[in-house]
């Protein structure tokens, strides 16, 4: 046995040790992928030890060869299996650290609620989708042709004098009701139709208790072959009772230029009647602006305003308290 044999030996020996050691004491994946890259790296302890090998004869190059295996296997194995204890140690602490009590009280978040006109309008349009009925929306800012012309009221109408347009300066206008939603729907649709408008709509109205410049309407439409008055009051009734529970129901002859008849709708609402809604079949003139045959379809429509509902259904005075953004008014719904 050679003496540079003897001293590969010992080289390997020493260094399985001190990798042995080195590993054990490693505290974190970072200094143990350090001590990976010294003892088992190409340029590591282990590479320069085995470049001693050219100095050893032919038949003394295996038993280093085998031996260096050995240490390769063993240091491996040491960081393989460190590198486990410490992983599981960091899943450990991070669990620990990311435990949470559940029996410790909550932190409490205030919950927004709806508004009683969003409310109001999503009870109704529940309502008329269950029976059939599709949601539609239209622009707010609309044509003269939109608002008014095509609901059968020419610019010479005395209709026209009921509602207090805003006019803009380009012509068109801010409407003065959801009806023209429904124009705009049957000049896209063929019949049977059958639709619900919700939105806004604007008035030059003068603000008090019951009355605002901008408030909200929903109106509806059907229109098909063989449509009656009869089914525009099944409907109006069913809607009512839905909203009010059981009451009683009259109709009272109106006058609306886009429906012919017309009638005013009462419910008998603690004890007094109770004016809710406007309602009637629809014009023929109004039929023949989307290009519907008359002679072969009717339609009925109804109207009303959401603040109106909202106010009797929440008991409430004054229509300004709907738009004051006032915490300790809106949280009471």
């Amino acid at each position: 046995m050679t003496t540079q044999l003897v001293e590969l030996e010992t080289q390997l020996t020493t260094l399985q040790q001190e990798a042995e050691g080195a590993i054990a004491a490693a505290a974190s994946l970072e200094d143990l992928e350090q001590l990976r890259i010294k003892y088992l790296g190409k340029k590591g302890s282990l590479s320069q030890v085995l470049g001693g090998m050219g100095r050893l004869s032919a038949e003394e190059r295996p038993r280093i060869g085998a031996l260096a295996n050995e240490v390769k296997e063993v240091v491996q194995t040491g960081l393989d299996q460190k590198k486990a204890a410490l992983q599981a140690a960091q899943i450990e602490a991070q669990l620990a650290a990311e435990t949470l009590d559940v029996t410790m009280p909550g932190t409490f978040r205030p919950q927004g609620r709806n508004h009683p006109l969003t409310s109001t309008i999503d009870r109704v349009l529940d309502i008329f989708v269950g029976l059939g009925y599709t949601v539609a929306q239209g622009p707010e800012m609309e044509t003269d042709y939109y608002n008014f012309e095509a609901l059968n009221t020419p610019a010479d109408h005395p209709a026209r004098d009921m509602q207090d347009t805003f006019y803009l300066p380009d012509g068109n206008l801010l409407r003065t009701h959801t009806s023209s939603v429904q124009i705009r729907y049957m000049e896209a649709n063929e019949p049977p139709i059958r639709v619900a408008a919700p939105g806004r709509v604007y008035r030059r109205d003068t603000v008090d208790a019951t009355h605002s410049a901008v408030f909200h309407q929903i109106e509806i439409l059907a229109v098909d072959e063989g449509l009656t008055f009869t089914d525009l009051r099944g409907t109006i009734k069913t809607f009512l009772e839905e909203m009010f529970g059981e009451i009683e129901v009259r109709f009272r002859p109106s006058f609306f230029p886009f429906t012919e008849p017309s009638a005013e709708v009462d419910v008998r609402w603690r004890g007094r009647w109770l004016e809710v809604l406007g309602c009637g079949m629809v014009d023929p003139n109004v039929l023949k602006a989307v290009g519907y045959d008359p002679e072969i379809y009717t339609g009925f429509a109804a109207g009303f305003g959401v603040e109106r509902f909202a106010m009797v259904l929440h008991q409430m005075t004054d229509i300004r308290d709907l738009y004051k953004s006032d915490l300790r008014f809106l949280r009471q719904f």
